[in-house]
């Protein structure tokens, strides 16, 4: 399996992507630079966690610009798998490439520690048991997942929502914290499985979960 993760100034997880997509699942990984449009066969494109162009306008708003956005969204529409974690999450929202958006966590303040999610059915999580608890870190200050009722709607009844909150952490409308597009080809999710597979770092619920993700890769390559 051929990834590529894309690196923006002020992105801070693309190396812990790079090293576990290697480490502990063989993949074959390429460094991709967020003013470069990139070319080539991906199975997999990964937009990492981060405070991309710091942040200063809005999560995401600036980075939706880069011209390697317009190559993710290329690979999008091709049917490749791409996958947005944290503020790839939100650069994915900003992208047009999911629904909603993601606004200031209730608190205002910024969240940093682990939390339980529940698995729902949809096609990144067919790897997982329905209802499935896992247990993944979030680090994030833009975390509340944010549509209209209509969008809500639609992402339930199409099981496009992968993980939800088992306790609210951020005020996320009906605890939304990673939900996927209609094609079941894009997923976004805010906590970090990245940084929850190695056992000598903490828990390893991380490695299912992107184990489950993977499946859809290796499944349309």
């Amino acid at each position: 399996m051929k990834a590529g993760v894309v690196t923006f100034p002020g992105s801070n997880c693309d190396q812990d992507m790079i090293l576990v997509l290697r480490q502990f699942f063989g993949a074959t990984v390429e460094s991709l630079w967020h003013a470069d449009q990139f070319q080539g066969s991906f199975d997999l494109i990964v937009i990492p966690g981060g405070f991309s162009y710091g942040d200063y306008l809005r999560t995401g708003a600036i980075a939706r610009f880069a011209p390697a956005m317009k190559s993710v969204a290329e690979h999008a529409k091709r049917g490749g798998v791409t996958i947005g974690i944290c503020n790839g999450f939100q650069i994915l929202c900003e992208a047009g490439l999911l629904p909603g958006a993601l606004i200031r966590n209730v608190t205002l303040k910024h969240i940093c520690k682990d939390v339980q999610l529940r698995a729902k059915v949809n096609p990144f999580t067919r790897g997982l048991t329905p209802n499935q608890i896992v247990t993944l870190p979030v680090s994030h200050g833009d975390g509340n997942y944010r549509a209209d009722d209509d969008v809500i709607r639609s992402l339930f009844d199409n099981d496009q929502v992968a993980f939800e909150y088992v306790q609210n952490v951020n005020g996320a409308e009906k605890n939304i914290a990673g939900i996927s597009d209609k094609s079941g080809r894009v997923l976004g999710m805010m906590p970090h499985p990245e940084r929850a597979v190695d056992p000598a770092t903490g828990g390893t619920d991380g490695k299912a979960v992107l184990e489950s993700i993977l499946n859809v890769c290796r499944a349309h390559v």
